[in-house]
């Protein structure tokens, strides 16, 4: 792949119909400077709406501000929003910032947030989840908006810190007043390939699983703490390729970095190695709902609806070799589908089936697969860190109990079409997932709630387990600590007991930088784009 620094020609066309006569011109930030970095896959949309999904989230928050963001120690602070408060047990009211514009030059206002809210919740959009409790929305002035929840929820401003505002003047004049999601369709509209915020950073231009270009948004209504004036975004497959440009200066930063060239990273002069503990849980799934799985040698029934069998998948892995060899120690092994830093989570909780191959085939006889099965493994291979690698380990260790397990290794964006289309086209497959609200609720109510709406949508497999629901509808409006606590911990021993997934690992986030780079690294593995600076 061939890495050239950007030279900005830009037109209408490349800001997606952003006039640059429409910015006012002012000084860029002191020291001003390009940035380049890479990662392994690409954002796939410039619809904020598009997928809910952290890459894409992120990425796309450089250019829509949230009404409430998070800061350095992943703190709620003010954006597009300046204060907000329950004026009643189910009423949150914002208040919003006032002589704020969009790149295009109109002025936000409450209109721009109702809008947002309805084309969040429409059909098209991947992240209705974000407002599974909320019953309405209200403008009540110009610049103050209410939401209205069906019941109490006291997170709703953490639910929201991911929600990138949209101009509803800019969405209708272009035709994109519903996005497009990416899970079911490869359709395209307006905001695909363009974008118009009131972030810090300009669309420049959109070259897909190639390029993206941002410039500094000179008419911001924060203060700038970065120093940049051009960001390339570059997608770099190849993990060797990908170090390798790091090496010899024609990136500054790769956002994943492979765990075997890490050690060599951290000993290379003039090259930062960055690593926290993540948030994102990895885990895999079973189609527990279908009553024949779509990707098997078995007719006529489903493997999975069997609880011996999942129990003895999970028996059959043995993580610390996933966690040593594969991972190189990048990783925290689990029992559950979350971790350390997620409100909710105990050590008492965080309880793994031991490895066990030969009761794993003791519980596989018992349900009736003496000589195991056959069934077909859905997974990502520029996602997560060693995703495919994770998969190809698994696919070995079920070797061991008769399992016969055919890999289908694809790019993200086939791939989560693929497993949340409208069909959840999988039988077996991997998934990771980081709470946006860093809250078990989060987990249990998007993976382990009966499929239903807003509930359950990233439920591939369609666990379902109604005292499962009942305690994630409990725990959703419980305001005494120690009863919610104690409803999480239930809601994770009955997901334990059922073996509804096979929970493998929180990774670690790892990123290199050259040393002259300052970036912001957190846990929930986003990157602000404002806390960067060149020196």
């Amino acid at each position: 792949m061939r890495l050239n620094r950007l030279t900005f020609s830009l037109s209408s066309a490349l800001l997606g119909a952003v006039s640059l006569a429409s910015l006012t011109p002012v000084a860029s930030p002191a020291h001003a400077a390009n940035f380049r970095w890479a990662n392994d896959g690409d954002v796939n949309s410039m619809d904020p709406y598009a997928r809910n999904e952290t890459f894409l989230l992120t990425f796309l928050q450089n250019i829509y501000d949230p009404l409430v963001r998070r800061g350095r120690k992943l703190e709620l602070e003010p954006s597009l929003a300046t204060k907000w408060e329950q004026t009643s047990p189910t009423t949150w009211r914002f208040h919003l910032r006032d002589g704020v514009t969009f790149h295009g030059g109109d002025a936000f206002s409450a209109d721009d947030v109702v809008f947002s809210y309805e084309r969040a919740v429409a059909p098209g959009s991947n992240i209705n989840s974000f407002f599974a409790s909320v019953k309405a929305i209200q403008k009540i002035d110009r610049l103050t908006v209410e939401f209205e929840t069906k019941a109490p929820n006291p997170i709703l401003p953490d639910e929201l810190s991911l929600w990138g505002v949209m101009s509803q003047s800019w969405a209708e004049a272009h035709n994109a007043t519903r996005a497009v999601d990416l899970t079911k369709t490869r359709e395209e509209n307006f905001a695909t390939r363009n974008a118009n915020g009131t972030g810090p950073f300009i669309l420049a231009s959109r070259e897909p699983d190639s390029r993206t270009a941002l410039r500094n948004n000179p008419a911001w209504w924060d203060k700038a703490e970065h120093n940049l004036t051009t960001v390339e975004f570059n997608v770099i497959k190849e993990p060797s390729i990908r170090v390798g440009a790091l090496l010899a200066g024609s990136v500054d930063m790769i956002y994943a970095v492979p765990p075997s060239d890490a050690e060599r990273l951290g000993r290379t002069q003039d090259v930062k190695l960055l690593s926290t503990p993540e948030l994102r849980t990895i885990f895999m799934g079973f189609d527990q709902a279908r009553p024949e799985l779509l990707k098997s040698d078995v007719k006529g029934k489903n493997p999975f609806q069997d609880r011996r069998v999942r129990q003895a998948f999970n028996e059959a892995i043995d993580i610390k070799a996933i966690q040593s060899r594969v991972m190189r120690g990048e990783a925290n092994p689990t029992g559950l589908l979350f971790g350390p830093g997620v409100k909710g989570w105990e050590k008492s909780l965080d309880i793994r089936y031991p490895y066990d191959t030969t009761h794993a085939k003791q519980l596989l006889t018992e349900a009736g697969y003496p000589n195991g099965f056959g069934v077909t493994l859905d997974c990502p291979n520029d996602r997560y860190v060693n995703d495919e690698a994770t998969c190809q380990a698994v696919i070995a260790m079920l070797a061991r109990i008769g399992v016969k397990v055919t890999p289908n290794i694809q790019t993200r964006l086939k791939y989560f079409s693929e497993i949340l289309g409208p069909g959840y086209n999988a039988s077996f497959y991997l998934l990771g997932w980081t709470p946006t609200t860093y809250d078990a609720h989060n987990v249990l109510y998007n993976l382990a709630g009966t499929r239903g709406g807003q509930r359950g949508v990233f439920n591939v497999g369609g666990y379902s387990n109604p005292k499962l629901d009942a305690l994630v509808d409990a725990m959703a409006v419980e305001t005494d600590p120690t009863k919610r606590q104690q409803q999480i911990a239930e809601a994770a021993k009955l997901l334990h007991e059922d073996a509804g997934y096979m929970p493998l690992h929180q990774t670690t986030v790892v990123w290199a930088t050259r040393g002259n780079i300052d970036v912001q690294q957190l846990a929930d593995n986003t990157f602000p784009l404002r806390y960067v600076r060149v020196k």
